[in-house]
């Protein structure tokens, strides 16, 4: 695959990301609650998403603790079928990432890293996708740690309890 068709390909998983998310911090539609993990589904076009907000959130520069304000913090798998996505995994991290960073995912002790742009985060193919979505389905936690524009480093644990059956739920509702 070409640069051209890699970068084509990465701001088409940006856009679909980003109109999940924006769906998901302005959907009323949560058609279940599994666990730590909530579904929404909406419709014109046709999506769906499981989304968790982190447990945890611990904010540091320079090896010290600090205050951040950050927006929602989010980690999510979203389906779009008219787009063909499926099983995308996003994570937005409440801040601007630091130009040309990459997110660390560590699930239950194997790492993951995603490419970032923005405030947000995913994979590089649907291959990792696969991967990274099976980890989770067998994993405890996930800890996400990113660097924000300023050097504020990031580090954000998910519990993954529920999520088998909340991607299990929307493959159902959205994965056909």
């Amino acid at each position: 695959m070409g640069i051209k068709t890699t970068f084509a390909a990465l701001l088409c998983v940006c856009s679909l990301v980003a109109s999940g998310a924006m769906a998901q911090s302005q959907s009323t539609n949560r058609v279940a609650q599994k666990t730590k993990w909530s579904v929404f589904v909406e419709d014109n076009p046709t999506e769906c998403w499981s989304v968790s907000a982190p447990e945890e959130t611990v904010n540091s520069r320079d090896g010290r603790v600090v205050a951040a304000t950050r927006s929602q913090i989010l980690l999510m798998v979203f389906y779009r079928p008219s787009e063909g996505a499926k099983g995308q995994i996003a994570f937005t991290g409440g801040y601007p990432f630091a130009s040309g960073s990459t997110v660390n995912v560590n699930i239950s002790g194997n790492e993951f890293e995603m490419f970032t742009e923005g405030e947000w985060a995913w994979p590089a193919s649907a291959s990792d996708d696969a991967k990274m979505v099976t980890a989770m389905k067998r994993g405890a936690s996930a800890i996400v740690t990113g660097v924000s524009g300023r050097g504020t480093v990031t580090k954000d644990t998910f519990s993954l309890l529920g999520f088998t059956a909340a991607v299990e739920d929307v493959e159902k509702r959205c994965g056909g």
